[in-house]
């Protein structure tokens, strides 16, 4: 990207003077935005937990798969009260199939320390990401999508946006040079409903996954890009594949057990066995990350 991002101001704020180029680039992301805008459930909501929960789902997870799950989670868990107040068997249990069983677990610790504190999320950048599980790009997610503030939502489709269309010959682009454009480009309020934060965000996230469909993966040339390691018979795989044996298990079963169902799991697939000792790793890995307990022999959630 060539030429200064603003050329009257380096704050962002409401008399931030865009460069010819990044004016252009907004104009142009905002009509994509209208004509690519996908009407989704949570985006109807502007309530900070509905949203909270949109987003960490939608994490790692595509949103054919979200739409559907993130309704029956909310009959499930309404509100931030009814999931600090469920167990984590509970939990667990609705969030199986979504992947990454630590961020339900985190979900549910901030939920509780939520409610510990009033019951209300924070608005503020620093009250959110002090909550576990809470990073910046979730933060600025909740700030925009349920209260229309703005700030630095720098996730893979808008990351994949501002390549294409401001780097787009350019290599492992850092992140750091991405974050002051995705703050300078951000509306600071929503005096104007056509261009507000909450309105932005949705034309750079729906105008990013067109992107993908359409041309290589921009995000591919991000600093940032990581190539997931293979899941199949993986050890987060295995660790999966025990926390749902436990959850089957709800009063508590013995290693051995659980070494078996896991096997009988493992030959279904045309992979070896998994043995007791790995089965007793696993279980005190969990354990020490809060997922499970051992009590006279046996584990439970």
């Amino acid at each position: 990207m060539s030429g200064r991002p603003i050329e009257e101001n380096p704050e962002h704020g409401p008399e931030a003077v865009l460069s010819p180029q990044l004016a252009s680039f907004r104009s142009r992301v905002l009509e994509r935005g209208v004509d690519l805008y996908r009407d989704l459930p949570w985006r109807r909501s502007r309530d900070p937990y509905e949203v909270w929960i949109s987003e960490v789902m939608l994490q790692q997870t595509q949103v054919s798969r979200v739409d559907g799950r993130w309704q029956r989670w909310l009959e499930r868990f309404p509100n931030v009260r009814s999931l600090a107040s469920a167990d984590a068997a509970s939990v667990l249990d609705e969030w199986q199939g979504m992947g990454y069983n630590r961020r339900v677990l985190s979900l549910w610790h901030a939920a509780q320390q939520v409610v510990s504190m009033g019951g209300e999320l924070p608005s503020d950048v620093e009250g959110l990401v002090a909550l576990p599980g809470i990073g910046p790009a979730t933060a600025a997610g909740i700030r925009a999508f349920a209260l229309d503030l703005p700030g630095v939502y720098l996730e893979t489709n808008v990351r994949t946006v501002f390549l294409h269309e401001l780097f787009p010959e350019a290599q492992k682009v850092p992140d750091r040079e991405l974050v002051p454009l995705v703050d300078v480009c951000c509306p600071p309020d929503a005096s104007n409903p056509a261009d507000d934060p909450r309105t932005w965000y949705f034309a750079l996230l729906d105008y990013g996954a067109w992107l993908k469909k359409m041309v290589p993966n921009p995000s591919r040339r991000s600093s940032t890009h990581v190539r997931q390691s293979r899941f199949e018979g993986s050890h987060r795989q295995r660790r999966a594949m025990l926390v749902r044996a436990l959850l089957a298990h709800g009063e508590g079963a013995k290693a051995t057990e659980l070494a078996r169902m896991l096997s009988d799991e493992e030959r279904l697939h045309g992979r070896a066995d998994i043995g007791e000792d790995e089965v007793n790793a696993l279980l005190e890995e969990l354990s020490r990350e809060g997922f499970c307990s051992c009590r006279e022999g046996r584990w439970a959630i």
